[in-house]
């Protein structure tokens, strides 16, 4: 695991379910950067492809350690075992969905609870507003597009 004032990174293991009878591990880079405070991201390296990344709000996966979140293209939640009763989940789900095609992965808590830990010591989770400058951001993006668009004309 590699840490900076601005960024923190980490690699997991996370188990690829194709289907219920296969299933194959594959390291996953989780990163988080405080420029981008709202976000974390994570980039599966599938066996053959080109690396994926998603990036969705770290907030999201905070929530989905405890408990199903996520009512879009991301949902995480807890793997529930018979008999557990009230206590931490050892392993989360997160699916993954682009129009009808969907990834489904189990990675265990304990490695995102640190990683989580870890964003939280850069950018507390409820301070992210101080550090997103998005008003300035979007700015200079809208300026550059029509500085390019009064070139290109």
């Amino acid at each position: 695991m590699r840490e900076s004032v601005q960024a923190v990174q980490a690699e997991v293991m996370m188990s690829f379910l194709v289907s219920e009878e296969l299933s194959f591990r594959i390291p996953v880079e989780l990163r988080y950067e405080a420029g981008d405070p709202y976000a974390v991201r994570l980039t599966f390296h599938l066996p053959g492809d080109a690396p994926v990344t998603w990036a969705f709000g770290r907030e999201l996966l905070v929530d989905g350690v405890n408990g199903a979140t996520g009512d879009g293209d991301v949902r995480i939640s807890p793997v529930l075992f018979a008999g557990c009763g009230d206590e931490m989940p050892g392993e989360v789900h997160i699916r993954l969905q682009v129009g009808g095609d969907h990834a489904l992965f189990r990675v265990g808590v304990a490695p995102l609870v640190a990683f989580l830990d870890r964003t939280d010591r850069i950018v507390p989770l409820g301070q992210e507003q101080a550090l997103a400058d998005y008003e300035a951001e979007l700015d200079e993006a809208l300026d550059r597009i029509l500085g390019e668009e009064q070139n290109a004309g």
